[in-house]
């Protein structure tokens, strides 16, 4: 994916702007405005609409675009038509199932598939309450420790979840850590901890050893699963259901990680301005590391 697609670059870029406004000459100072007013706008139009609709030349915003580094005005106003898009997806439709679907075999296979993951995400959401949510949000924040688990094919799940989570929950830690056994790095779990276990049919026998010694030692239990009941002797406090239907032999994980998406945007949430320090330094450690490949123009936006 070219990265000045990614959306999520949009706030950053409008951080950035405003950071840089004071340092700004007077023409770009207006049309940087323009777009941190207008950011939608901006997105949609083209650069002799912007120029129209602000009275500021067509060169103005092509040079604003240079100034921070971008090869091109249509590279600078990308994320934002990419973030606008995104947000109004949900109005589209689902017709271009329909025509997906007439499309030979291999569109008829992937118009079924797209939809079996449009309807295990749903139903998952659907499944994820309001009430669920935030108990589990209060059980990991509140805990003295967070643990998060799983094994093979979910244990991606698990290690996505630890690598966000942890900047807004610095106590979350992934089990196993390294090619032991997820009860090698839970020794010494007790009452005031918290186990996140993510399994889904058929169910890990290591995971289901971690939530048994979890249960049995008063640490609260998180359960991430195709099913509220997974095995014998197993006390779970909160649970979230995900539908795991596919197409395929082995169990779909989009409804999982939408669910696992969700968490984390709550997650971050009730870290508040902590938690925005934290990726803030993470970020600008890996910036400076060099553990990012960015070609020689691209602007460091959010830093």
């Amino acid at each position: 994916m070219d990265p000045h697609l990614d959306p999520r670059k949009t706030a950053r870029l409008i951080q950035h702007l405003k950071d840089r406004m004071d340092s700004l000459p007077p023409k770009l100072k207006a049309a940087a405005k323009y777009v941190i007013d207008n950011p939608g706008d901006f997105g949609l139009d083209t650069v002799r609409t912007s120029a129209q609709r602000t009275g500021i030349s067509a060169n103005g915003f092509v040079r604003l675009a240079q100034h921070l580094g971008f090869d091109t005005f249509e590279a600078f106003r990308a994320p934002f038509r990419a973030a606008l898009t995104t947000a109004h997806e949900a109005d589209l439709g689902q017709d271009w199932l329909e025509r997906m679907a007439g499309e030979g075999p291999a569109g008829a296979l992937q118009a079924a598939a797209a939809r079996n993951q449009l309807n295990i995400t749903s139903r998952s959401l659907r499944l994820m309450t309001a009430g669920r949510t935030q108990a589990i949000v209060d059980a990991l924040t509140s805990a003295r420790r967070s643990y998060v688990t799983a094994t093979r094919s979910s244990y991606a799940l698990a290690y996505y979840f630890h690598y966000v989570g942890r900047m807004a929950l610095p106590s979350l830690e992934l089990v196993p850590r390294h090619m032991g056994a997820a009860l090698d790095d839970l020794l010494d779990i007790g009452p005031g901890d918290c186990l996140v276990a993510i399994t889904f049919a058929p169910y890990s026998a290591g995971t289901i050893q971690a939530l048994r010694l979890a249960g049995e030692r008063g640490a609260s239990v998180i359960l991430i699963s195709d099913s509220e009941v997974i095995a014998p002797g197993i006390r779970t406090d909160h649970v979230l259901a995900v539908a795991a239907n596919s197409l395929h032999p082995f169990g779909a994980i989009g409804g999982a990680m939408a669910v696992l998406e969700c968490l984390l945007t709550h997650l971050i949430a009730a870290g508040g301005e902590d938690a925005r320090r934290r990726i803030e330094a993470y970020d600008a450690l890996r910036q400076d590391s060099g553990a990012y490949w960015s070609g020689p123009k691209l602007p460091r936006v959010g830093s």
